[in-house]
Protein backbone atom coordinates (compact mmCIF):
# COMPACT_ATOMS: atom_id res chain seq x y z
CA UNK A 1 0.00 0.00 0.00
CA UNK A 2 2.80 2.40 1.04
CA UNK A 3 4.56 1.54 -2.17
CA UNK A 4 1.68 2.58 -4.36
CA UNK A 5 1.40 5.88 -2.59
CA UNK A 6 5.07 6.48 -2.96
CA UNK A 7 4.83 5.88 -6.81
CA UNK A 8 1.89 8.23 -7.11
CA UNK A 9 3.77 10.97 -5.26
CA UNK A 10 6.66 10.54 -7.65
CA UNK A 11 4.46 10.71 -10.72
CA UNK A 12 2.87 13.90 -9.51
CA UNK A 13 6.27 15.51 -9.45
CA UNK A 14 6.84 14.78 -13.20
CA UNK A 15 6.04 17.45 -15.84
CA UNK A 16 3.07 17.00 -18.12
CA UNK A 17 3.98 15.37 -21.46
CA UNK A 18 3.63 17.48 -24.60
CA UNK A 19 1.69 15.83 -27.35
CA UNK A 20 3.01 16.45 -30.94
CA UNK A 21 1.09 15.52 -34.14
CA UNK A 22 3.11 13.14 -36.47
CA UNK A 23 3.73 14.32 -40.10
CA UNK A 24 2.47 12.01 -42.92
CA UNK A 25 5.00 10.83 -45.75
CA UNK A 26 6.08 7.97 -48.05
CA UNK A 27 7.49 5.05 -46.20
CA UNK A 28 10.85 3.73 -47.26
CA UNK A 29 9.23 0.36 -47.54
CA UNK A 30 7.54 1.47 -50.74
CA UNK A 31 10.86 2.15 -52.44
CA UNK A 32 11.47 -1.56 -52.97
CA UNK A 33 8.48 -2.27 -55.24
CA UNK A 34 8.99 1.02 -57.05
CA UNK A 35 12.57 0.10 -57.76
CA UNK A 36 11.51 -3.35 -58.90
CA UNK A 37 8.91 -1.81 -61.18
CA UNK A 38 11.48 0.50 -62.73
CA UNK A 39 13.92 -2.33 -63.29
CA UNK A 40 11.17 -4.45 -64.81
CA UNK A 41 10.13 -1.64 -67.09
CA UNK A 42 13.69 -1.16 -68.22
CA UNK A 43 14.06 -4.84 -68.91
CA UNK A 44 10.84 -4.84 -70.89
CA UNK A 45 11.97 -1.83 -72.89
CA UNK A 46 15.36 -3.40 -73.48
CA UNK A 47 13.78 -6.67 -74.51
CA UNK A 48 11.45 -4.91 -76.91
CA UNK A 49 14.10 -2.68 -78.42
CA UNK A 50 16.70 -5.45 -78.70
CA UNK A 51 14.35 -8.20 -79.83
CA UNK A 52 15.09 -9.46 -83.33
CA UNK A 53 12.65 -10.78 -85.91
CA UNK A 54 10.62 -13.90 -85.29
CA UNK A 55 10.66 -16.26 -88.26
CA UNK A 56 9.24 -19.62 -89.26
CA UNK A 57 11.16 -22.29 -91.13
CA UNK A 58 9.63 -25.42 -92.68
CA UNK A 59 11.52 -28.69 -93.00
CA UNK A 60 10.57 -32.19 -94.08
CA UNK A 61 11.68 -33.55 -90.71
CA UNK A 62 12.77 -32.26 -87.30
CA UNK A 63 15.30 -35.02 -86.70
CA UNK A 64 17.95 -33.81 -84.23
CA UNK A 65 16.15 -30.50 -83.49
CA UNK A 66 14.77 -29.46 -80.07
CA UNK A 67 12.73 -26.43 -79.06
CA UNK A 68 14.61 -24.15 -76.68
CA UNK A 69 17.96 -25.82 -77.42
CA UNK A 70 18.65 -25.81 -81.17
CA UNK A 71 20.62 -22.74 -82.16
CA UNK A 72 20.76 -20.78 -85.41
CA UNK A 73 24.33 -19.95 -86.39
CA UNK A 74 26.23 -18.11 -89.08
CA UNK A 75 29.98 -18.80 -89.22
CA UNK A 76 29.61 -20.51 -85.81
CA UNK A 77 28.19 -17.27 -84.30
CA UNK A 78 24.82 -17.71 -82.56
CA UNK A 79 22.12 -15.52 -84.10
CA UNK A 80 18.98 -17.09 -82.70
CA UNK A 81 17.23 -20.08 -81.24
CA UNK A 82 14.35 -22.38 -82.05
CA UNK A 83 11.49 -21.66 -79.65
CA UNK A 84 8.87 -24.12 -80.90
CA UNK A 85 8.42 -27.06 -83.26
CA UNK A 86 5.04 -28.06 -84.65
CA UNK A 87 3.46 -29.92 -87.59
CA UNK A 88 1.60 -28.23 -90.39
CA UNK A 89 -2.06 -28.89 -91.13
CA UNK A 90 -1.29 -31.61 -93.70
CA UNK A 91 1.19 -33.38 -91.40
CA UNK A 92 3.68 -33.34 -94.28
CA UNK A 93 6.17 -30.82 -92.90
CA UNK A 94 7.39 -29.44 -89.60
CA UNK A 95 7.24 -25.74 -88.77
CA UNK A 96 9.99 -24.27 -86.64
CA UNK A 97 9.46 -20.96 -84.89
CA UNK A 98 12.70 -19.18 -84.12
CA UNK A 99 13.70 -15.87 -82.61
CA UNK A 100 16.71 -14.04 -83.98
CA UNK A 101 18.84 -11.31 -82.51
CA UNK A 102 18.18 -7.68 -83.34
CA UNK A 103 21.09 -7.32 -85.73
CA UNK A 104 19.71 -10.14 -87.86
CA UNK A 105 17.25 -7.65 -89.31
CA UNK A 106 20.12 -6.19 -91.35
CA UNK A 107 20.68 -9.28 -93.49
CA UNK A 108 17.56 -11.45 -93.25
CA UNK A 109 15.76 -11.27 -96.59
CA UNK A 110 13.82 -13.35 -99.07
CA UNK A 111 17.17 -14.66 -100.38
CA UNK A 112 18.29 -16.05 -97.00
CA UNK A 113 18.72 -19.80 -96.82
CA UNK A 114 18.46 -22.15 -93.81
CA UNK A 115 19.49 -25.78 -93.47
CA UNK A 116 20.19 -28.31 -90.75
CA UNK A 117 23.86 -28.86 -90.00
CA UNK A 118 24.51 -32.42 -88.90
CA UNK A 119 27.12 -35.07 -89.59
CA UNK A 120 26.99 -36.03 -93.27
CA UNK A 121 29.09 -38.55 -95.17
CA UNK A 122 29.06 -38.41 -98.98
CA UNK A 123 31.25 -39.85 -101.70
CA UNK A 124 33.18 -36.60 -101.98
CA UNK A 125 33.42 -35.27 -98.43
CA UNK A 126 32.59 -35.66 -94.73
CA UNK A 127 31.01 -32.62 -93.01
CA UNK A 128 29.45 -31.67 -89.66
CA UNK A 129 31.48 -33.98 -87.45
CA UNK A 130 31.41 -31.35 -84.66
CA UNK A 131 27.67 -31.83 -84.26
CA UNK A 132 28.25 -35.34 -82.95
CA UNK A 133 29.10 -33.74 -79.57
CA UNK A 134 27.30 -30.38 -79.61
CA UNK A 135 24.16 -31.47 -81.42
CA UNK A 136 22.64 -30.35 -84.69
CA UNK A 137 22.03 -26.68 -85.37
CA UNK A 138 20.51 -24.62 -88.15
CA UNK A 139 22.91 -22.98 -90.56
CA UNK A 140 22.22 -19.63 -92.15
CA UNK A 141 23.37 -18.01 -95.37
CA UNK A 142 22.29 -14.35 -95.69
CA UNK A 143 22.19 -14.39 -99.46
CA UNK A 144 21.88 -11.34 -101.66
CA UNK A 145 20.19 -8.24 -100.17
CA UNK A 146 16.43 -8.13 -100.65
CA UNK A 147 13.09 -7.53 -98.99
CA UNK A 148 12.59 -8.60 -95.37
CA UNK A 149 10.87 -11.99 -95.05
CA UNK A 150 9.67 -13.99 -92.06
CA UNK A 151 8.77 -17.34 -93.60
CA UNK A 152 11.36 -19.61 -95.16
CA UNK A 153 11.59 -23.10 -96.62
CA UNK A 154 14.63 -24.90 -95.30
CA UNK A 155 17.05 -26.73 -97.57
CA UNK A 156 17.18 -30.49 -97.16
CA UNK A 157 20.72 -30.52 -98.58
CA UNK A 158 23.28 -27.95 -97.39
CA UNK A 159 24.34 -25.47 -100.09
CA UNK A 160 27.65 -26.18 -101.75
CA UNK A 161 28.78 -22.56 -101.66
CA UNK A 162 27.67 -19.56 -99.67
CA UNK A 163 27.43 -15.94 -100.70
CA UNK A 164 30.59 -14.95 -98.87
CA UNK A 165 32.80 -17.06 -101.17
CA UNK A 166 34.44 -15.05 -103.99
CA UNK A 167 33.96 -16.42 -107.47
CA UNK A 168 31.36 -16.62 -110.23
CA UNK A 169 28.35 -18.73 -111.13
CA UNK A 170 27.81 -20.17 -114.62
CA UNK A 171 25.02 -22.17 -116.22
CA UNK A 172 25.46 -25.26 -118.35
CA UNK A 173 22.78 -26.75 -120.58
CA UNK A 174 22.71 -30.44 -121.39
CA UNK A 175 20.28 -32.91 -122.91
CA UNK A 176 20.49 -35.03 -119.74
CA UNK A 177 22.00 -34.85 -116.26
CA UNK A 178 23.86 -38.12 -116.61
CA UNK A 179 25.63 -39.17 -113.42
CA UNK A 180 26.21 -35.61 -112.20
CA UNK A 181 24.99 -34.49 -108.79
CA UNK A 182 25.07 -31.48 -106.51
CA UNK A 183 28.50 -31.04 -105.00
CA UNK A 184 30.41 -32.76 -107.81
CA UNK A 185 33.72 -31.15 -108.66
CA UNK A 186 34.59 -28.84 -111.54
CA UNK A 187 38.10 -29.28 -112.99
CA UNK A 188 40.41 -27.12 -115.05
CA UNK A 189 43.28 -29.19 -116.45
CA UNK A 190 42.71 -31.75 -113.68
CA UNK A 191 42.79 -29.09 -110.92
CA UNK A 192 39.72 -28.67 -108.71
CA UNK A 193 38.38 -25.13 -109.21
CA UNK A 194 34.68 -25.34 -108.33
CA UNK A 195 31.56 -27.41 -107.71
CA UNK A 196 28.09 -28.09 -109.03
CA UNK A 197 25.65 -25.91 -107.09
CA UNK A 198 22.24 -26.99 -108.41
CA UNK A 199 20.35 -28.33 -111.39
CA UNK A 200 16.80 -28.16 -112.70
CA UNK A 201 14.76 -29.45 -115.61
CA UNK A 202 13.68 -26.84 -118.13
CA UNK A 203 9.99 -26.02 -118.34
CA UNK A 204 9.67 -27.66 -121.76
CA UNK A 205 11.44 -30.78 -120.51
CA UNK A 206 13.90 -30.75 -123.40
CA UNK A 207 17.09 -30.00 -121.45
CA UNK A 208 18.65 -29.71 -118.01
CA UNK A 209 20.23 -26.51 -116.69
CA UNK A 210 23.17 -27.11 -114.35
CA UNK A 211 24.48 -24.28 -112.20
CA UNK A 212 28.14 -24.35 -111.20
CA UNK A 213 30.36 -22.13 -109.05
CA UNK A 214 34.04 -21.52 -109.79
CA UNK A 215 36.22 -20.06 -107.07
CA UNK A 216 38.24 -16.90 -107.39
CA UNK A 217 40.66 -16.46 -109.19
CA UNK A 218 39.93 -19.48 -111.39
CA UNK A 219 36.63 -17.99 -112.57
CA UNK A 220 38.68 -15.64 -114.74
CA UNK A 221 39.75 -18.67 -116.80
CA UNK A 222 36.22 -19.00 -118.16
CA UNK A 223 36.01 -17.19 -121.50
CA UNK A 224 33.22 -16.74 -123.98
CA UNK A 225 34.73 -19.46 -126.19
CA UNK A 226 35.40 -21.87 -123.31
CA UNK A 227 33.90 -25.35 -123.60
CA UNK A 228 32.65 -27.57 -120.77
CA UNK A 229 32.30 -31.34 -120.91
CA UNK A 230 31.07 -34.13 -118.68
CA UNK A 231 34.06 -35.75 -116.94
CA UNK A 232 31.96 -38.10 -114.80
CA UNK A 233 33.48 -41.44 -113.95
CA UNK A 234 35.45 -43.32 -116.56
CA UNK A 235 34.81 -42.02 -120.06
CA UNK A 236 34.74 -45.44 -121.71
CA UNK A 237 33.16 -45.36 -125.15
CA UNK A 238 32.87 -47.97 -127.90
CA UNK A 239 32.15 -46.55 -131.31
CA UNK A 240 32.98 -47.11 -134.95
CA UNK A 241 36.34 -45.48 -134.25
CA UNK A 242 37.26 -48.12 -131.64
CA UNK A 243 37.62 -48.06 -127.85
CA UNK A 244 38.36 -44.76 -126.11
CA UNK A 245 39.14 -44.24 -122.40
CA UNK A 246 39.50 -40.84 -120.74
CA UNK A 247 39.20 -39.50 -117.17
CA UNK A 248 40.06 -36.38 -115.16
CA UNK A 249 41.00 -37.90 -111.79
CA UNK A 250 40.33 -40.79 -109.46
CA UNK A 251 37.73 -38.67 -107.67
CA UNK A 252 35.90 -38.04 -110.93
CA UNK A 253 35.83 -41.81 -111.49
CA UNK A 254 34.17 -42.25 -108.10
CA UNK A 255 31.76 -39.31 -107.95
CA UNK A 256 31.91 -37.63 -111.37
CA UNK A 257 32.46 -34.02 -112.29
CA UNK A 258 32.73 -31.40 -115.01
CA UNK A 259 35.85 -30.12 -116.78
CA UNK A 260 36.44 -27.08 -118.95
CA UNK A 261 39.15 -25.56 -121.09
CA UNK A 262 39.68 -23.24 -124.03
CA UNK A 263 40.92 -24.75 -127.30
CA UNK A 264 44.64 -23.95 -127.68
CA UNK A 265 44.24 -23.20 -131.38
CA UNK A 266 41.74 -20.43 -130.66
CA UNK A 267 42.64 -16.99 -129.28
CA UNK A 268 41.37 -16.41 -125.73
CA UNK A 269 38.05 -14.64 -125.84
CA UNK A 270 36.61 -12.09 -123.48
CA UNK A 271 35.93 -13.14 -119.85
CA UNK A 272 32.50 -14.68 -119.38
CA UNK A 273 29.94 -12.73 -117.39
CA UNK A 274 28.20 -13.90 -114.22
CA UNK A 275 25.60 -16.63 -114.95
CA UNK A 276 26.77 -16.93 -118.57
CA UNK A 277 25.23 -19.94 -120.34
CA UNK A 278 27.39 -22.64 -121.99
CA UNK A 279 26.70 -25.96 -123.67
CA UNK A 280 27.79 -29.06 -121.76
CA UNK A 281 29.40 -31.54 -124.17
CA UNK A 282 29.18 -35.25 -123.53
CA UNK A 283 32.96 -35.81 -123.50
CA UNK A 284 36.26 -34.12 -124.21
CA UNK A 285 36.47 -35.42 -127.77
CA UNK A 286 33.24 -33.71 -128.76
CA UNK A 287 34.60 -30.33 -127.59
CA UNK A 288 37.38 -30.45 -130.18
CA UNK A 289 34.91 -30.79 -133.02
CA UNK A 290 34.05 -27.67 -134.94
CA UNK A 291 30.56 -26.29 -134.59
CA UNK A 292 28.73 -26.11 -137.90
CA UNK A 293 25.51 -24.17 -138.26
CA UNK A 294 24.34 -25.50 -141.64
CA UNK A 295 22.86 -28.98 -141.31
CA UNK A 296 21.00 -31.15 -143.82
CA UNK A 297 18.97 -34.22 -142.96
CA UNK A 298 18.59 -37.24 -145.23
CA UNK A 299 16.62 -40.45 -145.00
CA UNK A 300 18.19 -43.77 -145.96
CA UNK A 301 16.38 -47.08 -146.39
CA UNK A 302 18.22 -50.37 -145.86
CA UNK A 303 16.71 -53.77 -146.56
CA UNK A 304 19.33 -55.78 -144.70
CA UNK A 305 20.22 -55.88 -141.01
CA UNK A 306 21.81 -52.87 -139.32
CA UNK A 307 23.11 -54.59 -136.19
CA UNK A 308 25.98 -52.44 -134.92
CA UNK A 309 24.61 -49.13 -136.26
CA UNK A 310 23.85 -46.77 -133.38
CA UNK A 311 22.75 -43.19 -132.93
CA UNK A 312 25.77 -40.94 -133.19
CA UNK A 313 27.60 -43.23 -135.62
CA UNK A 314 29.66 -41.22 -138.13
CA UNK A 315 28.59 -40.52 -141.69
CA UNK A 316 31.65 -40.45 -143.94
CA UNK A 317 32.28 -39.25 -147.47
CA UNK A 318 35.32 -41.00 -148.94
CA UNK A 319 36.61 -41.69 -145.43
CA UNK A 320 36.08 -38.17 -144.00
CA UNK A 321 33.29 -37.59 -141.49
CA UNK A 322 30.62 -35.19 -142.72
CA UNK A 323 27.82 -35.95 -140.26
CA UNK A 324 26.26 -38.46 -137.92
CA UNK A 325 23.35 -40.87 -137.53
CA UNK A 326 20.36 -39.36 -135.72
CA UNK A 327 17.85 -42.21 -135.58
CA UNK A 328 17.43 -45.87 -136.52
CA UNK A 329 13.97 -47.44 -136.72
CA UNK A 330 12.15 -50.50 -138.06
CA UNK A 331 9.33 -49.89 -140.55
CA UNK A 332 6.85 -52.16 -142.32
CA UNK A 333 6.16 -51.29 -145.95
CA UNK A 334 2.51 -52.17 -146.62
CA UNK A 335 2.81 -51.79 -150.40
CA UNK A 336 5.79 -54.14 -150.68
CA UNK A 337 4.64 -56.30 -147.75
CA UNK A 338 8.15 -56.28 -146.30
CA UNK A 339 10.20 -54.75 -143.52
CA UNK A 340 12.70 -52.00 -144.12
CA UNK A 341 14.91 -49.89 -141.87
CA UNK A 342 14.79 -46.09 -142.20
CA UNK A 343 17.97 -44.39 -140.97
CA UNK A 344 17.91 -40.63 -140.42
CA UNK A 345 21.28 -38.94 -140.87
CA UNK A 346 22.43 -35.36 -140.52
CA UNK A 347 25.20 -33.93 -142.68
CA UNK A 348 27.11 -30.69 -142.28
CA UNK A 349 27.96 -29.20 -145.68
CA UNK A 350 30.45 -26.76 -144.17
CA UNK A 351 32.75 -29.71 -143.47
CA UNK A 352 33.38 -29.85 -147.22
CA UNK A 353 35.63 -27.14 -148.59
CA UNK A 354 35.09 -25.87 -152.13
CA UNK A 355 37.25 -24.12 -154.70
CA UNK A 356 34.24 -21.95 -155.50
CA UNK A 357 30.91 -21.01 -153.99
CA UNK A 358 29.05 -23.95 -152.48
CA UNK A 359 25.66 -24.58 -154.12
CA UNK A 360 22.57 -23.74 -152.12
CA UNK A 361 18.82 -24.16 -152.50
CA UNK A 362 17.67 -25.32 -155.92
CA UNK A 363 21.25 -25.31 -157.17
CA UNK A 364 22.23 -27.68 -154.38
CA UNK A 365 19.33 -29.94 -155.32
CA UNK A 366 20.48 -30.06 -158.95
CA UNK A 367 24.02 -30.82 -157.80
CA UNK A 368 22.84 -33.72 -155.64
CA UNK A 369 20.71 -35.10 -158.47
CA UNK A 370 23.75 -34.94 -160.76
CA UNK A 371 25.96 -36.75 -158.24
CA UNK A 372 23.37 -39.47 -157.69
CA UNK A 373 23.07 -39.91 -161.46
CA UNK A 374 26.86 -40.39 -161.54
CA UNK A 375 26.60 -43.16 -158.93
CA UNK A 376 26.66 -41.54 -155.49
CA UNK A 377 25.11 -43.95 -152.97
CA UNK A 378 25.01 -44.57 -149.22
CA UNK A 379 26.26 -47.87 -147.87
CA UNK A 380 26.81 -49.47 -144.47
CA UNK A 381 30.41 -50.32 -143.64
CA UNK A 382 32.21 -51.80 -140.66
CA UNK A 383 33.93 -49.05 -138.70
CA UNK A 384 35.78 -51.29 -136.25
CA UNK A 385 36.51 -54.98 -136.53
CA UNK A 386 36.99 -55.14 -132.74
CA UNK A 387 33.64 -53.67 -131.73
CA UNK A 388 31.64 -54.52 -134.83
CA UNK A 389 30.22 -51.00 -134.97
CA UNK A 390 28.86 -49.82 -138.32
CA UNK A 391 28.99 -46.44 -140.01
CA UNK A 392 27.30 -44.89 -143.03
CA UNK A 393 29.64 -44.37 -145.98
CA UNK A 394 28.67 -42.13 -148.88
CA UNK A 395 30.74 -42.79 -151.98
CA UNK A 396 30.65 -43.00 -155.77
CA UNK A 397 29.60 -46.33 -157.33
CA UNK A 398 29.53 -45.83 -161.12
CA UNK A 399 28.25 -49.37 -161.74
CA UNK A 400 25.30 -48.98 -159.35
CA UNK A 401 21.80 -49.37 -160.82
CA UNK A 402 20.16 -46.07 -161.84
CA UNK A 403 18.34 -44.27 -159.02
CA UNK A 404 17.04 -40.82 -158.10
CA UNK A 405 16.58 -38.78 -154.93
CA UNK A 406 13.01 -38.62 -153.64
CA UNK A 407 12.46 -34.97 -152.68
CA UNK A 408 8.71 -35.28 -151.92
CA UNK A 409 8.83 -36.46 -148.29
CA UNK A 410 9.67 -34.66 -145.06
CA UNK A 411 13.30 -35.60 -145.62
CA UNK A 412 14.87 -36.31 -149.03
CA UNK A 413 15.55 -40.01 -149.54
CA UNK A 414 19.10 -40.77 -150.67
CA UNK A 415 19.55 -44.04 -152.63
CA UNK A 416 21.49 -46.85 -150.96
CA UNK A 417 23.24 -50.01 -152.06
CA UNK A 418 23.75 -53.26 -150.13
CA UNK A 419 26.92 -53.89 -148.22
CA UNK A 420 29.71 -55.96 -149.72
CA UNK A 421 28.75 -58.89 -147.52
CA UNK A 422 25.13 -58.61 -148.59
CA UNK A 423 26.21 -58.62 -152.25
CA UNK A 424 28.30 -61.75 -151.64
CA UNK A 425 25.40 -63.37 -149.82
CA UNK A 426 23.02 -62.46 -152.64
CA UNK A 427 25.40 -63.85 -155.26
CA UNK A 428 25.80 -67.09 -153.31
CA UNK A 429 22.05 -67.36 -152.94
CA UNK A 430 21.55 -66.87 -156.68
CA UNK A 431 24.26 -69.43 -157.40
CA UNK A 432 22.63 -71.94 -155.08
CA UNK A 433 19.25 -71.31 -156.69
CA UNK A 434 20.76 -71.98 -160.13
CA UNK A 435 22.45 -75.11 -158.83
CA UNK A 436 19.13 -76.34 -157.50
CA UNK A 437 17.69 -76.06 -161.01
CA UNK A 438 20.54 -78.11 -162.54
CA UNK A 439 19.47 -81.80 -163.14
CA UNK A 440 22.39 -83.21 -161.21
CA UNK A 441 20.88 -86.69 -161.01
CA UNK A 442 20.33 -86.84 -164.76
CA UNK A 443 23.82 -85.52 -165.43
CA UNK A 444 25.21 -88.12 -163.04
CA UNK A 445 23.39 -90.92 -164.81
CA UNK A 446 24.57 -89.73 -168.22
CA UNK A 447 28.12 -89.33 -166.93
CA UNK A 448 28.01 -92.84 -165.50
CA UNK A 449 26.81 -94.18 -168.84
CA UNK A 450 29.53 -92.22 -170.67
CA UNK A 451 32.23 -93.60 -168.39
CA UNK A 452 30.88 -97.11 -168.85
CA UNK A 453 30.89 -96.70 -172.64
CA UNK A 454 34.42 -95.29 -172.54
CA UNK A 455 35.50 -98.21 -170.41
CA UNK A 456 34.02 -100.69 -172.88
CA UNK A 457 35.71 -98.88 -175.77
CA UNK A 458 39.06 -98.86 -174.02
CA UNK A 459 38.81 -102.58 -173.34
CA UNK A 460 37.62 -103.54 -176.87
CA UNK A 461 40.06 -105.63 -179.08
CA UNK A 462 39.55 -103.27 -182.06
CA UNK A 463 40.88 -100.33 -180.07
CA UNK A 464 43.89 -102.31 -178.96
CA UNK A 465 44.60 -103.36 -182.59
CA UNK A 466 44.21 -99.73 -183.76
CA UNK A 467 46.66 -98.62 -181.11
CA UNK A 468 49.19 -101.21 -182.34
CA UNK A 469 48.83 -100.03 -185.95
CA UNK A 470 49.14 -96.39 -184.89
CA UNK A 471 52.28 -97.19 -182.97
CA UNK A 472 53.85 -98.85 -186.01
CA UNK A 473 52.85 -95.86 -188.20
CA UNK A 474 54.52 -93.45 -185.82
CA UNK A 475 57.69 -95.52 -185.85
CA UNK A 476 57.77 -95.46 -189.68
CA UNK A 477 57.22 -91.69 -189.69
CA UNK A 478 60.05 -91.24 -187.24
CA UNK A 479 62.42 -93.25 -189.43
CA UNK A 480 61.37 -91.22 -192.51
CA UNK A 481 62.08 -87.92 -190.80
CA UNK A 482 65.49 -89.15 -189.69
CA UNK A 483 66.40 -90.13 -193.27
CA UNK A 484 65.12 -86.81 -194.57
CA UNK A 485 67.30 -84.92 -192.14
CA UNK A 486 70.32 -86.94 -193.17
CA UNK A 487 69.95 -86.48 -196.95
CA UNK A 488 68.20 -83.15 -197.39
CA UNK A 489 69.78 -81.09 -194.62
CA UNK A 490 73.07 -80.27 -196.50
CA UNK A 491 71.19 -79.24 -199.65
CA UNK A 492 68.80 -77.16 -197.56
CA UNK A 493 71.71 -75.30 -195.97
CA UNK A 494 73.16 -74.53 -199.41
CA UNK A 495 69.76 -73.27 -200.63
CA UNK A 496 69.48 -70.95 -197.64
CA UNK A 497 72.98 -69.54 -198.36
CA UNK A 498 72.10 -68.90 -202.02
CA UNK A 499 68.87 -67.21 -200.95
CA UNK A 500 70.79 -64.87 -198.62
CA UNK A 501 73.19 -63.91 -201.43
CA UNK A 502 70.27 -63.19 -203.76
CA UNK A 503 68.70 -60.93 -201.16
CA UNK A 504 71.94 -58.99 -200.79
CA UNK A 505 72.11 -58.46 -204.58
CA UNK A 506 68.48 -57.28 -204.60
CA UNK A 507 69.23 -54.72 -201.91
CA UNK A 508 72.19 -53.36 -203.90
CA UNK A 509 70.05 -53.12 -207.03
CA UNK A 510 67.35 -51.22 -205.14
CA UNK A 511 69.87 -48.70 -203.85
CA UNK A 512 71.27 -48.21 -207.35
CA UNK A 513 67.83 -47.65 -208.79
CA UNK A 514 67.03 -45.21 -206.06
CA UNK A 515 70.17 -43.12 -206.75
CA UNK A 516 69.83 -43.07 -210.58
CA UNK A 517 66.14 -43.19 -211.29
CA UNK A 518 64.87 -40.94 -208.52
CA UNK A 519 66.12 -37.60 -210.03
CA UNK A 520 64.77 -38.53 -213.46
CA UNK A 521 61.47 -39.51 -211.88
CA UNK A 522 61.24 -36.11 -210.18
CA UNK A 523 61.83 -34.26 -213.49
CA UNK A 524 59.32 -36.41 -215.26
CA UNK A 525 56.78 -35.74 -212.55
CA UNK A 526 57.28 -31.97 -212.83
CA UNK A 527 56.85 -32.12 -216.60
CA UNK A 528 53.68 -34.13 -216.24
CA UNK A 529 52.30 -31.55 -213.79
CA UNK A 530 53.11 -28.71 -216.25
CA UNK A 531 51.40 -30.60 -219.07
CA UNK A 532 48.36 -31.19 -216.88
CA UNK A 533 48.05 -27.48 -216.19
CA UNK A 534 48.30 -26.69 -219.91
CA UNK A 535 45.59 -29.22 -220.69
CA UNK A 536 43.40 -27.72 -217.97
CA UNK A 537 43.84 -24.20 -219.39
CA UNK A 538 43.06 -25.46 -222.93
CA UNK A 539 39.96 -27.29 -221.65
CA UNK A 540 38.65 -24.17 -219.93
CA UNK A 541 39.26 -22.16 -223.11
CA UNK A 542 37.30 -24.69 -225.17
CA UNK A 543 34.42 -24.44 -222.72
CA UNK A 544 34.26 -20.72 -223.39
CA UNK A 545 35.09 -20.90 -227.16
CA UNK A 546 34.08 -24.30 -228.60
CA UNK A 547 34.32 -22.86 -232.16
CA UNK A 548 38.12 -22.74 -231.70
CA UNK A 549 38.20 -26.43 -232.69
CA UNK A 550 37.14 -25.37 -236.24
CA UNK A 551 38.38 -21.87 -236.69
CA UNK A 552 41.45 -21.93 -234.52
CA UNK A 553 42.41 -19.95 -231.51
CA UNK A 554 43.62 -16.85 -233.32
CA UNK A 555 40.45 -16.50 -235.51
CA UNK A 556 38.27 -16.83 -232.48
CA UNK A 557 40.13 -13.94 -230.87
CA UNK A 558 39.76 -11.67 -233.86
CA UNK A 559 36.06 -12.19 -233.93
Amino acid sequence: MSDERKERSELKGLPEPELRQKKRGISIVWLVPLLALAVGGWLVYKAITEKGPTITITFKSAAGLEAGKTKIKYKDVELGQVVSIDLDENLSEVILKAELVKKAENFISQNTRFWVVRARVSAGSVTGLGTLFSGAYIGLDPGAPGQLATHFTGLEIPPVVTTDLPGSHFQLRSASLGSLNIGDLVYFRRIEVGRIVSYKLDEDGQAVTIKIFIHDPHHELVRKNTRFWNASGLDFSISADGIQVNTESFMSIMVGGIAFDTHPDQPPGEPAAENAVFELFKNHESTTEKIYTRKNRWLLYFDGGVRGLQEGAPVELQGIQIGQVLDVKLEFDVEKDAFRIPVLIETEPDRITSTGKMPEGAENQRTMDFLVAKGMRAQLKTGSLITGQLLVAVDMFPEAPPAKIDWDGIYPVLPTIPTAMEEITTSLTQLLNKLEKVPIEQIGNELRDTIAGAKRLMNSPDLQQSATILNETLNEAQRFVAALNKNVAPELDEAVSNLNAALIQAQKLARSLNSNVAPQADRTLRELQSAARSIKVWAEYLERHPEALIRGKGKSKRR
